[in-house]
């Protein structure tokens, strides 16, 4: 069984982002591993694992438009199944 089920992935589109608060953010109230937010101030990368994949949505939703979000259930990948 994962500790995290769910690689949750998105781009944000916005203004003065900045991806050492984002990632701060994501360290102090989202509990998941894997974390990568790279990018420059106008375009970030999420990427990581967490149970929670909602909260990770609706936090990046504040920061900017959010598109090309995947999240795909890491579970059900390890038993082999689709979808």
């Amino acid at each position: 069984m994962l500790e995290y089920r769910y690689d949750t992935q998105l781009l944000i589109e916005g203004e003065d982002l900045d991806e050492d608060v984002i990632r701060d953010y994501f360290i102090d109230n989202f509990n998941g591993d894997c974390l990568l937010a790279v990018g420059d101030d106008t375009l970030i990368k999420i990427h990581y694992h967490t149970n929670e994949p909602w909260k990770v949505l609706e936090y990046c939703s504040t920061l900017g438009e959010i598109y090309d979000i995947v999240v795909e259930d890491m579970d059900r990948q390890a038993r082999g199944l689709h979808g």
